[in-house]
């Protein structure tokens, strides 16, 4: 294994608290980050807004090279004899190809370079034996799988001294419409290029940029319509395989056009409508009405394929970007109304629980039983379309907020209804064997009532959305043979169709689904057709 040394701390200023100077990765001096020096090109660090554990930024990693022997970020701490020191920093793994290892006057604990997409802490506790300086910080080492770049995001790193900027001059306010653009470039930037234009001709463009690193631009734009332009001249987009990049347009604070997963160019339109004096102005919003008009009149799988076809080609936002989805739109405003994650392995409809989750504090995390932490349930599991295949594995429509501890109780079973109980959550979710006459003698996971319907209709939005390739996943698991009957057309074999069937009528679509369902459109671009028309079901299904 080669060795490549990063973020091991110096510090330009000297205290006897050993406080790290910008440890939180707030103060930069144009594109250097303040308090920190690079002496080596292996590494490159940029500011990270988009991925932060606390303030409002963080260090975006990109190590570049797995034959370095030194490439170093350093600061030295002043730490008096007889003091204990409490050194601390968060890792955010992107890919899993790198580790970094905490140093502390040496070489201390790891990160653990399997978890990827969430923050972890890495810390150490340290007795200095005599007043002296010492180096922290961090060392990177390489491991299976590094490709030759790889982003980690590096945060709050403890005890830590902050840098207090310099002022700035308050920019003029906009009396027209405020505009913001938010990019995030993948590990090839230089492939990419954007421009932004209007009516009287372009506006700004991009290009040149650097790798995994998040700009953001604001315009000040009168009434008028807008076109945003980006390019990838390799033809395979900004998002997932080669990191994690996208990009997102507000209009007054209202997203009005966002992507990531492309070819060579993704072009999307925009509107501003007049303003009225200090009103901000607006936008106009995408227009619902019209959104199924190509499938009027269809019936059977030919509304199926009609229905494909309007909601294909979604703009992927990434794995890691589901757990801001959650933080905004996954939260109990419908039950106890307290703002807590709404975990569907859970939430009891009629009363209280016995646990709740606080959004991004209590996500995922290590859990040794129920009430541990919330994570990332794919409804569909990922094992029966390949892993992290994109853009299944990130498809909001079907990725709910759940337990991890009920999640891995349910593993990869498939849905269905429990007969004898091996496992019950808190909230009467279900594992066991099927129950007589389901149509299937296996194991199956069942959960309640409440959100069952939601889980029928995120299946037949599956069925639809993939209905180019989901044909070829039968044969990839077990449980995926069980469930899907190899076609592109029913897609389920016939006793899991009849239950979702089932599900799907018996429990109704609610308020709480038709508000994700908007969310899941401003997120990625794409709606559930089956929670806006719950009647396509039949029309689909039970024509055939």
């Amino acid at each position: 294994m080669t060795l490549t040394m990063l973020a091991v701390a110096s510090f330009a200023t000297l205290s006897s608290a050993a406080e790290v100077v910008n440890g939180g990765f707030e103060s930069w001096q144009g594109s250097a980050v303040a308090g920190w020096d690079t002496i080596d090109s292996g590494i490159q660090v940029k500011k990270e807004v988009a991925i932060v554990k606390q303030g409002n930024a963080s260090g975006a990693v990109t190590v570049l090279t797995g034959s370095q022997a030194d490439t170093d970020l350093l600061q030295q701490v002043d730490v008096v004899a007889g003091q204990n020191y409490q050194f601390s920093t968060w890792i955010y793994h992107t890919e899993g190809g790198v580790k970094a290892r905490l140093y502390v006057d040496g070489y201390q604990g790891y990160s653990n370079e399997g978890i990827l997409g969430q923050w972890q802490q890495v810390s150490f506790s340290y007795n200095a034996t005599s007043s002296k300086k010492i180096a922290v910080g961090l060392r990177f080492y390489d491991t299976a799988g590094f490709d030759g770049s790889e982003v980690v995001y590096v945060d709050d790193f403890q005890p830590s001294l902050a840098i207090t900027p310099p002022p700035v001059d308050p920019e003029p306010s906009c009396t027209d419409t405020s505009v913001d653009l938010m990019l995030t470039t993948d590990n090839y930037a230089s492939e990419t290029s954007w421009q932004l234009q209007g009516i009287n001709g372009v506006i700004d463009t991009g290009s040149g940029l650097a790798n995994a690193t998040t700009y953001n631009k604001n315009y000040c734009l009168a009434a008028g319509t807008y076109q945003f332009t980006i390019n990838d001249a390799y033809g395979d987009g900004i998002c997932c395989s080669y990191g994690s990049g996208a990009y997102e347009i507000k209009v007054a604070g209202q997203t009005v056009a966002s992507g990531a997963t492309f070819a060579k160019t993704d072009t999307k339109e925009f509107t501003i409508t007049a303003t009225e004096p200090g009103d901000g102005g607006g936008t106009t919003p995408p227009n619902l009405e019209t959104y199924y008009t190509p499938v009027e009149g269809l019936t059977g799988y030919d509304l199926k394929t009609g229905l494909y076809n309007i909601i294909a080609g979604h703009n992927s936002q990434g794995y890691s970007a589901i757990w801001t989805f959650y933080e905004n739109h996954s939260l109990d405003t419908y039950y106890e109304n307290d703002g807590s994650i709404l975990d569907i392995y859970s939430e009891n409809p009629t009363g209280s629980e016995n646990y709740n989750y606080i959004k991004v504090t209590n996500q995922c995390g290590s859990y040794s039983g129920e009430g541990g932490c919330y994570n990332r349930e794919h409804s569909f599991p990922k094992s029966w379309f390949g892993g992290t295949a994109e853009p299944m594995h990130s498809d909001i429509h079907h990725i709910f907020a759940t337990d991890g501890f009920v999640n891995s109780k349910r593993s990869n079973y498939p849905y269905g209804e429990v007969g004898s109980a091996t496992f019950t959550s808190s909230n009467n979710s279900k594992l066991g064997s099927a129950a007589a006459g389901l149509g299937y003698t296996g194991t199956v996971f069942e959960p309640i009532d409440e959100f069952k319907g939601d889980l029928a209709r995120a299946y037949f939005y599956m069925a639809t959305r993939y209905e180019n390739v989901i044909g070829s996943w039968e044969k990839i698991t077990t449980y995926s043979d069980v469930v899907l009957n190899g076609t592109s057309d029913q897609v389920f074999e016939n006793w899991h169709l009849s239950m979702l069937l089932r599900w799907h009528q018996q429990d109704p679509v609610s308020q709480a689904e038709r508000d994700r369902n908007n969310a899941a459109f401003e997120h990625q671009g794409n709606r559930n057709p089956y929670v806006d028309h719950p009647e396509f079901v039949g029309l689909i299904w039970q024509a055939n």
